[in-house]
């Protein structure tokens, strides 16, 4: 396969992230790297072996070399830039969440065209556990399916000599707080697994922001909530119920499950060492009966490989990536509804 010539705008950490896997993988040639930082883009092309560093994202996009873009910049700025990108001819991957707002996506879908277009937030669906859940949920070995669940809390720690960048806690940026940059992620992965079956329908939540004493420790200023908590129904009964934090005073804990009405799959999204999915059956004559269905290591290396190698395999095979415009679409009006159901209070409808 001749390899994909791309752009990288943005060489932030995550745009480095990106560089790296590319730069890995003959699949994928590097031809120009841009940030607003003159410095950082240079230092970047050279570090990457990239032969052009541009200041101007729409100088990248007019040069003709360049087939597909990856767009590592914060959230306020993607979609604009995704617009201006199809009406340049490029196919694009864009980083998570994929826009402000489902407004944002829907411009996006209608702009496509031909190209190639998706969203970064696949990046867990890319470790080999995921394929074992999907296996085991395409089986059909859990029934008729009744909650999907989702609590992935984070204690407070001490302060930290650097402070995060004010971005992750703006909604003016990002669109955000932890649900626009973990809860896109949880949503994909639990979506993902399960076939993109289920139809969100309502969506009942709370959002809070940082707490008094962890206040110190976000940067001044953030108005984005770090806590959410969501009931989210969907057709046919389904109950997703979804619960994300960081600077919670409580213990961390990491939870992801999938119960039907026969039998319930005990996973963990993010990677580590000695992971284990466990699958518990309902046996008429003994009860619940657990086994593991797949154990490993993995690593975060793996899901930041994943992304620019699918959306390079995409381009050449005329195919979307495992994330699709339309798929992101159907995380971003869940968040939408979150948000709006915080506000006001009520439970609201999806879309």
């Amino acid at each position: 396969m001749e390899s994909v010539r791309l752009g990288i705008i943005g060489c932030g950490v995550i745009g480095q992230r990106h560089l790296a896997a590319a730069a890995a993988w003959p699949g994928i040639s590097l031809v120009a790297v841009a940030d607003l930082r003159e410095a950082v883009a240079r230092e970047t092309a050279v570090r990457f072996g990239v032969g052009q560093a541009y200041t101007d994202a729409d100088a990248l996009l007019a040069d003709r070399e360049i087939e597909g873009v990856v767009l590592a910049l914060p959230a306020r700025d993607r979609a604009a830039l995704a617009l201006r990108a199809f009406a340049a001819g490029k196919h694009v991957l864009t980083e998570k969440p994929v826009a402000l707002d489902a407004g944002e996506v829907e411009r996006l879908i209608a702009a496509r065209g031909d190209r190639v277009a998706g969203c970064c937030s696949s990046r867990f669906r890319f470790l080999p556990s995921a394929a074992a859940a999907c296996d085991l949920l395409a089986s059909g070995a859990l029934g008729r399916l009744r909650v999907v669940r989702c609590r992935a809390i984070k204690p407070a720690g001490p302060p930290q000599a650097v402070i995060p960048p004010a971005w992750r806690l703006s909604r003016a940026l990002n669109g955000g707080g932890i649900m626009s940059n973990w809860g896109c992620y949880d949503l994909d992965y639990l979506l993902g697994i399960t076939g993109w079956t289920l139809e969100p329908r309502t969506v009942l939540a709370q959002t809070w922001t940082v707490p008094d004493p962890f206040a110190g420790q976000v940067a001044p200023g953030s108005d984005a909530e770090t806590h959410v908590a969501a009931l989210i129904r969907c057709a046919d009964g389904v109950t997703l119920t979804f619960e994300r934090g960081e600077y919670v005073a409580t213990e961390a804990e990491e939870a992801w499950q999938i119960i039907g009405d026969a039998g319930a799959l005990r996973l963990r999204m993010t990677p580590g060492a000695g992971k284990t999915l466990w699958h518990d059956a309902a046996d008429a004559a003994r009860g619940v009966v657990s086994r593991a269905i797949w154990q490993g290591d993995e690593d975060y290396g793996m899901t930041h490989e994943g992304p620019a190698r699918d959306f390079a395999a995409a381009i050449r095979e005329g195919r979307q990536p495992l994330t699709s415009l339309e798929q992101a679409l159907v995380v971003q009006r869940i968040t939408d509804a979150i948000y709006r159901s915080a506000e006001s209070g009520t439970a609201v409808a999806v879309g």
